[in-house]
């Protein structure tokens, strides 16, 4: 059956043929982030329950993050040099077996906290090539004019991860144990391995290279820099997700604190958000906008920024209002993350994009690192809802200077380096 698909798939000549591939694609990465989702709640909700340490939950976040900032830019450069399709297979192999590892452990009663903390540094190295090739590997298969949907699309998956994740999470590991939430992220990857099986994927002309890691990782971040509106957009990257972030850490704190919710409110608002992400991506999937992917990415900037200065100037007897723009915060969030997306994929060519996007991810994730360890400090000394306050004007003002670069105005309009 493999081989009589493989066969129709290699020769039909219909405009719908990537379409198609996507579909594949789709479904294998559903599974895959879903139960990735579940393993990651289900994981955070065990440490919270054996510990009860907010210090271990940082630390564990920091293991999962710090693998893909610092092999990041090496990552890229191999991505670039192997093959893409057999690069995700091998990095979700690679993160099966780091799951089927831990569901031992669990199994067999001999979890240690350094166990962990290693085992999902090792996830993270396969997340380091994964992402970058699955994202270098999308204008190989679509066309160019469809990008922006394809972002919507796969943000939509994300959300939906989002929302049934920890939800699904939690009952899983209250009714049966770690062993079986681990086992079933080893099945989700094994899924995604097998959809890929059944796809083409190109791989871009391979450009002259030196073949010294360290020059290819040179090579990729001057590319980036000949293009002025592409640095002007991964600068603002940095500076929002420097202010994001403790927001993101904080948001429980604003909703028990400054609200006077309940655990329930909390779950509540973590759904809402879930929700408008959802909302947005199916927006941005189902909407072929004419708009230029740089406007559009600037209105998401402001409309986010907007939304959290909104919430920490609410008074703290006005709940519903805070719930009504937390969806709009996750409405406007693939406004500006799916253009980007998007921009990244056309800007440049397809032989360098396996670097781009690994340095992309770890300048992005650094601040990240930064704004967790930061965020009890920051939250004692100014408050939760000033905390929104600031990082929501920083964001609107990120946009509106954006917004009067003419290199960033003029993105499409040029060619890419």
């Amino acid at each position: 059956l493999y081989i009589i698909y493989k066969i129709e798939m290699d020769t039909a000549e219909t405009n719908n043929n990537w379409k198609r591939k996507f579909i594949i694609i789709w479904t294998g990465q559903l599974f895959s982030i879903l139960s990735s989702s579940i393993a990651q709640f289900a994981m955070v909700l065990w440490i919270g329950m054996e510990t009860g340490s907010a210090e271990v939950l940082a630390y564990a976040t920091i293991a999962g993050l710090l693998p893909q900032i610092v092999l990041g830019p090496v990552a890229g450069v191999f991505v670039d040099r192997w093959n893409r399709k057999w690069t995700m297979i091998g990095a979700d192999s690679f993160v099966a077996v780091c799951s089927a590892v831990i569901a031992l452990l669990f199994y067999w009663d001999m979890v240690e906290l350094w166990s962990i903390y290693l085992l999902l540094m090792l996830r993270s190295v396969g997340g380091a090539f994964h992402s970058p090739a699955m994202k270098s590997s999308i204008p190989l298969l679509a066309p160019p004019s469809e990008l922006v949907r394809i972002a919507g699309i796969n943000e939509v998956i994300q959300s939906v991860s989002n929302i049934c994740g920890p939800m699904l999470g939690a009952t899983i590991l209250l009714t049966f144990n770690m062993s079986v939430v681990m086992m079933l992220d080893v099945l989700g990857a094994f899924l995604a391995c097998v959809s890929l099986l059944f796809v083409s994927i190109p791989n871009p002309e391979k450009k002259e290279t030196s073949r010294n890691v360290l020059q290819e990782m040179y090579e990729g971040g001057r590319i980036i820099l000949r293009n002025r509106g592409m640095s002007w957009l991964m600068v603002s990257e940095i500076v929002v997700t420097f202010f994001v972030m403790p927001i993101v850490v904080v948001m429980p704190l604003m909703t028990l604190q400054y609200f006077n919710g309940t655990p329930y409110q909390v779950s509540l608002i973590e759904m809402l958000f879930g929700i408008g992400m959802l909302a947005g991506g199916l927006i941005l999937g189902v909407w072929n906008t004419k708009i230029r992917k740089a406007f559009l990415l600037i209105t998401g900037y402001f409309g986010l920024g907007v939304s959290l200065a909104v919430c920490g100037i609410l008074p703290s007897d006005y709940f519903i209002a805070y719930a009504v723009f937390t969806v709009v915060q996750g409405l406007v969030l693939p406004l500006y993350t799916g253009p980007f997306t998007a921009l990244l994929q056309t800007q440049f060519e397809p032989a360098y994009l396996g670097r781009i996007f690994s340095l992309y991810g770890s300048i992005t994730l650094l601040p990240s690192v930064i704004g967790i360890l930061l965020t009890g400090f920051i939250a004692d000394k100014l408050g939760v809802e000033n905390i929104f306050i600031i990082g929501g004007v920083a964001v609107s003002i990120t946009g509106l200077l954006l917004l009067f670069s003419s290199a960033v105005r003029n993105l499409e309009r040029e060619r890419r380096p």
